[in-house]
């Protein structure tokens, strides 16, 4: 890798005449950091809304061996748009010029710098539903919901953004402009570019414009707060539902620890005797619904449910959805530093999943909170602690290596919708395998050459640790 030097600020600005070349450290500083650890300063930021000046950036960049970073709104919680190794940061936030709804075709076509939220709004506004619905939504980018192919509480019935990509545009690591995919929903022609594009963090290009698949918006929901004496019970009632036929469209997890300290934060009642609560939400029609919330409330009941609460108008619902809404606010208030993991295992070891995560936090002392994505296995873990604590942070790493190593031993992954990044790139040959792990290098290295496209991440540098501190 080559740093910047005055000829090449000369060239870009040359190139960039409709935007803006950010130099002065002031400017680029906030571009330093993410929602997850560490400090990088770029050395120099561009914003424009020109697909082909940036195109042009990059063919100097692979040119002159310079760093490239895509970043939007940088609510990453894996280290995805951190610039390790200074070069050019591409803020592709201000590129939010493009919203279409084709209610026809029923896809929507946006620009990467689109707030997630403003697509939901845009496509509800016409009946239809974009279903990814990761909770930073109203500030998240789409372009980096489709870097790390992001997930949300629907994912359980909907899938997460890369079931929702039919094309893309996409600027290559070699500055050339290219297509993928189109408005069709069957497309098999050749290899899936789509696919390998969306996930791929930023790594293999950058994305300039996608075209997203809509569905019908459901005419009904419904929703239930089922409360537990155990995990292991919350567990079992998460199974029993599954396998009874009834998918719901989202089903939340919150231990006892995130219940106290929503409840600590913001009073509503929550039962904070109990070990665990389950949120249910269910769509569909409302004479089908009114049956599924019967029988969702008799299974809860089956295994060993304390109470289900079934709200009975939008309002009570939304007080319901509101606990979960606010455990990432609450629990920052007990320590300053939130390590927010997305350990995700096979539906069926959620309880142990949960057991071992209480051992974790018995072992190294940690204040660890879980909650999550139930239905799907997708928990989050959050370690609660003081970045300035030394000593803590040793135990943290410690506790987060053994998440980790717990979910890869149930058969489940390092990450369900937060992106590998740089936190947990040391961990990828435990999951893939060296030869896996091997595979994905090649892809990279045919599709970035001179690896310009976000270095540093998703691939662990040799002897790389986990360092959080």
């Amino acid at each position: 890798m080559k740093a910047l030097i005055p000829d090449h600020i000369i060239e870009i600005k040359k190139i960039v005449k409709t935007g803006r070349v950010l130099l002065d450290e002031s400017d680029r500083y906030s571009y330093a950091f993410d929602a997850s650890f560490g400090t990088h300063l770029p050395d120099v930021v561009i914003q424009t809304k020109s697909v082909q000046e940036l195109a042009m950036l990059v063919k100097l960049a692979n040119r002159e061996s310079i760093p490239v970073y895509p970043r939007g709104q940088s609510t990453s919680l894996s280290g995805g748009p951190l610039p390790l190794r200074g070069g050019i940061v591409i803020d592709l936030s201000v590129m939010d010029n493009v919203l279409e709804i084709d209610e026809e075709d029923l896809v929507a076509i946006v620009s990467p710098g689109v707030l997630t939220a403003s697509i939901h709004e845009a496509a509800e506004e016409k009946g239809l539903l974009y279903p990814p619905d990761p909770s930073s939504s109203h500030v998240s980018t789409i372009g980096g919901n489709l870097a790390e192919n992001s997930g949300g509480p629907r994912g359980l019935k909907y899938g997460v953004t890369k079931d929702y990509v039919i094309g893309l545009e996409v600027i290559t690591p070699e500055g050339e402009i290219i297509q993928t995919g189109g408005k069709t929903v069957k497309n098999v022609t050749g290899y899936d570019l789509t696919k390998l594009i969306v996930g791929s963090e930023g790594t293999l290009g950058i994305i300039t414009k996608a075209t997203l698949r809509l569905i019908p918006k459901p005419v009904g929901t419904a929703a239930l707060m089922a409360i537990f004496s155990t995990l292991v019970d919350a567990g079992r009632a998460i199974s029993e539902i599954l396998s009874s036929g009834i998918l719901p469209s989202k089903m939340e997890l919150m231990d006892q620890a995130s219940i106290v300290a929503v409840e600590n934060y913001q009073p509503m009642g929550l039962p904070t005797e109990a070990e665990a609560i389950i949120l249910i939400e269910l769509d569909g029609h409302p004479l089908a619904l009114k049956e599924e919330v019967q029988s969702v409330e008799c299974l809860c009941h089956s295994v060993g449910a304390n109470k289900v609460i079934i709200p009975q108008n939008s309002v009570e619902k939304e007080e319901i959805w509101k606990a979960r809404k606010l455990v990432s606010p609450a629990i920052v208030r007990i320590k300053p530093t939130k390590i927010s993991e997305d350990a995700t295992v096979p539906r069926s070891k959620i309880p142990e999943m949960c057991e071992r995560l209480q051992q974790i936090k018995k072992k190294y002392n940690v204040n660890l909170v879980v909650f999550g994505h139930a239905g799907d296995g997708n928990l989050h873990p959050n370690i609660i602690c003081d970045k300035n604590d030394l000593e803590e942070m040793t135990r943290v790493e410690k506790a987060v290596a053994e998440i980790f190593t717990a979910a890869v031993e149930l058969g489940g992954t390092l990450s369900g919708e937060h992106g590998i990044g740089t936190m947990k790139a040391p961990f990828m040959e435990m999951e893939l395998g060296h030869i896996g792990l091997d595979m994905m290098k090649r892809i990279k290295k045919a599709w970035d050459p001179n690896d310009i496209m976000n270095p540093g991440k998703i691939f662990p540098e040799p002897g790389q640790k986990l360092e959080l501190k």
